[in-house]
C-alpha cells in the first residue's frame, strides 16, 4: 500500500482536488452571497450583545438562542447544505475522524490553556465566558453551545463556503469567521477561531459538506466548557 493509499494520504488527496464538494450555478452562487451578507449583519449584532450578557443574567439563554437562529436561518435560505463523506470511503459519514480531530484540537487548546493561565490579559475574558456554565444552569448553558456550534458550521462552512468556493474558500470562510468572533471582545476567542475556522474548513472541503466540521466543532465545544475552567485553576496554581 502505498502513501496516497493511507486514510491521511486520501485526505491530502481530497484536499488537493477538493473531495465531493459539489459546484453550485451561478444563480444559486449570487442568491447564496446576499443571503450570507444579511446573516453575517444579523449575526453580528446579535452575537456582540449575547456574549456580553453577564453570567448568570437569564437573558443569556434566549440570545444564544437567537444567535443559532439566524445561523441556521441563514445556512438553509442560501441554498442546500450538504453533509459529506470520507473522502477514503465515499458514502460513509464522517464520523470517527471528525472525533479525531477534534481530540486532537482538545489537546493543543489544553496545552495553549497552560500559557494563557499566567497571563491575566488573556484568561480574564475567557473566565467571565465560562462563568455562564458555573452561575448558570450548565445542562442549558451546553445544550446551547452545542446547538451553537452546528449552525455556525452550517452557515460558515456551508452557506458562506458554498458561495465564496471558486475564490479561496478555506481562506475567505477563515477570516469571515474570525472577524464574526472578533465582535465579543475576547482575543482568545478570536485565536480559537482561527484554528478551528481552518481546520473545520479543510474538513469542508475533503468531505464535501458540513457533517464533519459540526461534529468537529461540537465535541471540541463540549469539552472546552466543561474542562477548561478547572485547567486554568490548576495551571495557575503551579
Amino acid at each position: 500500500m502505498t502513501a496516497s493509499d493511507t486514510v491521511p494520504g486520501r485526505y491530502l488527496r481530497a484536499l488537493r482536488t477538493g473531495g465531493e464538494d459539489p459546484t453550485d450555478p451561478l444563480a444559486l452562487r449570487r442568491r447564496r452571497l446576499v443571503v450570507v451578507i444579511v446573516t453575517l449583519a444579523a449575526g453580528v449584532l446579535i452575537g456582540a450583545w449575547a456574549l456580553r450578557i453577564p453570567a448568570g443574567d437569564p437573558l443569556f439563554y434566549p440570545a444564544t438562542a437567537a444567535l443559532a437562529l439566524v445561523w441556521l436561518i441563514g445556512a438553509f435560505a442560501s441554498g442546500p447544505v450538504h453533509l459529506g463523506s470520507e473522502p477514503y470511503r465515499p458514502g460513509r459519514r464522517p464520523v470517527v475522524t471528525s472525533v479525531a480531530i477534534a481530540a486532537a484540537l482538545v489537546a493543543l487548546f489544553c496545552a495553549g490553556a497552560l500559557v494563557v493561565a499566567q497571563i491575566p490579559a488573556l484568561r480574564d475574558p475567557v473566565d467571565d465566558l465560562l462563568a455562564h456554565g458555573t452561575r448558570g444552569n450548565l445542562v442549558v448553558v451546553a445544550a446551547l453551545t452545542a446547538v451553537n456550534g452546528i449552525a455556525e458550521e452550517c452557515f460558515h462552512r456551508g452557506a458562506v463556503y458554498s458561495a465564496t468556493q471558486r475564490v479561496h474558500p478555506i481562506i475567505i470562510t477563515t477570516i469571515v469567521y474570525a472577524a464574526v468572533t472578533a465582535s465579543t471582545g475576547i482575543p482568545l476567542l478570536v485565536l480559537a477561531a482561527v484554528i478551528l475556522g481552518v481546520v473545520t474548513a479543510v474538513q469542508r472541503r475533503c468531505t464535501g459538506g458540513v457533517l464533519g466540521p459540526c461534529i468537529t466543532h461540537v465535541a471540541w465545544s463540549m469539552v472546552m466548557l466543561i474542562a477548561l475552567g478547572p485547567l486554568l485553576d490548576a495551571a495557575s496554581a503551579l
